[in-house]
C-alpha cells in the first residue's frame, strides 16, 4: 500500500464542515489521496464536535472506532482543547496528535510527520478545483465569514474553544464567493458563530472587492453577495438593531428572505440568566416590522427548555412568545450541562422529567404553528432548488428551506431535472415540515 492515503471523519456543525473542507483541500494539494475506508487509510483524521455532551460522546465513539479499526489517528476540532483534549489523550494514548478547531496547519503537519507523502501534487491528475474540495453537493456551499464569538452566554463554551471574533477580510470572502458561483454553486449559506457581528473586530475597515472599496460590515457584505445572482441564505444572525437594514435587500429579492436567529428563550428573566446578547430588544415588535417590510420572510430559530431556574411561569412566557412570533422553522433542545459552561454553577436545576415534559409541550405548540404556516402555502407558486432526482421524481427546497435542517419540496413524477436546477412549481399539499408541488 502506498503511503499517501488519508481517511477523514467530520462531525458537528457547518462551521466544522468548512474546517474539514480546508484541511482536505490542503492534503489533496500536498499529494495525499482521500479514501473512504479504514482499511485503505494510512492515517485517519477525526474532526470532533464538543458543543454538548451528546456531541462529545459521538466524537469519542468515532475516535474509538478509528483507533480500533485503523490505529493511526489524528484528532482535531472542538474537543481538541482543554480538559476534553486531556480526556482524549488519557483514553487513547496512541493518538498521534490532538489539536483544536481551525488548526489547519497543525493537522496537515501531523499527517506529513506520521505519513510522509510519496508523491507531489499533480494539478492535471489530482483534479482539485480552484474552490477547494467540498463536502456539500456541487450546487450549494457554506461560506464562513468569521471565527469565534465575543459573547459569553452561560450555556455555551464556543468562545473557550474557538476564541473571540475574528472576521475575514471582505475582499477574501467575496473572492471565495465569486469562485464558488463560477464553479456552479446556486446557493451560498453564510455561516459564522455570530454573523451579524461581522467586521466588529476590524472596526468595519474598508476593504476592496473587484477594484472597488467595500466596508467590512454585515450590510455591505449582504449587499455585495446579493449582486452574485444566486440564493444567499443567512445563518446564526443575532438580532442586533442593524439587522433591520438587510430587510430591504430581502424585500427586493437580492438575498433570500430568510433569517436564522437563535432567540433561545422568550422569557426576559431566563434570557438575563443566560446572558444572551440583545435580550432587551423588543423582539416581537421587530418581527412584526420585518414581516411588514418583507411578507415572505421565513424565520428559523432555536430554543432551550429547562435552563437552570426556569419556572413554569417562565416556560409559559416562552410558549406565549411562540404563539405571538409565529416562527416558521424551530429547533428545541433540552438544557444539558456542558463541562466548562458557566450555567453549571447556577442554582435550581430543572429535573430531567420536567425538561422532557416541557420539550414535548413546546414541540406540540410549534408543530401546530408550523402546520398552519405551511398550509397557507398550498396553491402558491414557489421557486424550488433541486437537490436530488430519481425515477419517482425530484426533491428540492424552497427559499424557506435550508439544507439538512429545514423541510423539503417533493415533486412527484417530475423527471428530466438535474441537481442545481431552479424551477417554478405550484404547492399542492403540505405537512408540518414538507411541501408537495407540481
Amino acid at each position: 500500500m502506498s503511503s499517501n492515503k488519508v481517511g477523514f471523519i467530520s462531525l458537528g456543525c457547518p462551521k466544522a464542515l468548512v474546517d474539514s473542507e480546508r484541511i482536505l483541500t490542503q492534503l489533496k494539494l500536498d499529494g495525499y489521496d482521500i479514501v473512504p475506508t479504514y482499511e485503505d487509510a494510512d492515517v485517519v483524521v477525526v474532526n470532533t464536535c464538543g458543543f454538548i455532551d451528546s456531541a462529545k460522546q459521538e466524537s469519542l465513539d468515532a475516535i474509538h472506532e478509528a483507533v480500533s479499526e485503523n490505529g493511526r489517528v489524528v484528532v482535531t476540532g472542538c474537543m481538541g482543547t482543554g480538559s476534553d483534549a486531556e480526556t482524549i489523550r488519557e483514553r487513547y494514548p496512541g493518538v498521534l496528535n490532538v489539536s483544536g478547531p481551525a488548526a489547519y496547519e497543525e493537522v496537515v503537519s501531523a499527517v506529513h510527520t506520521h505519513v510522509p507523502t510519496t508523491r507531489e501534487h499533480n494539478p492535471f491528475t489530482d483534479l482539485v478545483p480552484g474552490t477547494g474540495l467540498r463536502l456539500t453537493p456541487r450546487h450549494y456551499a457554506y461560506l464562513k465569514i468569521s471565527e469565534g464569538c465575543n459573547h459569553r452566554c452561560r450555556f455555551c463554551i464556543i468562545p473557550s474553544m474557538r476564541g473571540d471574533l475574528v472576521s475575514r477580510p471582505i475582499g477574501d470572502v467575496m473572492a471565495e464567493a465569486e469562485g464558488l458561483v463560477r464553479s456552479g454553486v446556486r446557493e451560498l449559506l453564510v455561516i459564522s458563530q455570530d454573523t451579524s457581528a461581522y467586521g466588529l473586530d476590524l472596526r468595519y475597515r474598508t476593504g476592496f472587492w473587484d477594484g472597488r472599496p467595500l466596508k467590512t460590515d454585515f450590510l455591505s457584505l449582504c449587499s455585495a453577495l446579493g449582486e452574485l445572482g444566486v440564493w444567499v441564505r443567512l445563518h446564526y444572525v443575532y438580532p442586533y438593531p442593524h439587522v433591520d437594514k438587510v430587510l430591504p435587500l430581502m424585500a427586493e429579492g437580492k438575498i433570500l428572505p430568510y433569517l436564522d436567529i437563535p432567540f433561545q428563550h422568550g422569557s426576559p428573566a431566563v434570557l438575563r440568566r443566560m446572558r444572551r446578547p440583545a435580550a432587551a430588544e423588543k423582539v416581537l415588535d421587530r418581527i412584526h416590522d420585518w414581516r411588514r417590510q418583507c411578507p415572505d420572510l421565513t424565520l428559523r430559530s432555536t430554543f432551550i427548555v429547562g435552563f437552570p431556574g426556569e419556572t413554569e411561569a417562565e416556560f409559559q412566557e416562552l410558549l406565549d412568545f411562540l404563539q405571538e412570533a409565529q416562527l416558521d422553522r424551530v429547533g428545541c433542545f433540552q438544557y444539558s450541562p456542558v463541562a466548562g459552561a458557566a450555567a453549571n454553577n447556577l442554582p435550581d436545576p430543572v429535573p430531567e422529567a420536567v425538561k422532557q415534559e416541557r420539550w414535548e409541550r413546546f414541540m406540540e405548540v410549534q408543530q401546530g404553528i408550523s402546520a398552519t404556516r405551511q398550509a397557507a402555502k398550498v396553491g402558491r407558486w414557489i421557486e424550488v432548488l433541486i437537490d436530488s432526482v430519481d425515477d419517482s421524481g425530484a426533491t428540492g427546497r424552497s427559499r424557506a428551506d435550508a439544507p439538512e435542517i429545514d423541510g423539503l419540496v417533493h415533486l412527484e413524477g417530475v423527471t428530466g431535472l438535474q441537481p442545481g436546477d431552479i424551477v417554478e412549481a405550484q404547492v399542492t399539499a403540505a405537512d408540518e415540515y414538507d411541501l408537495w408541488a407540481g
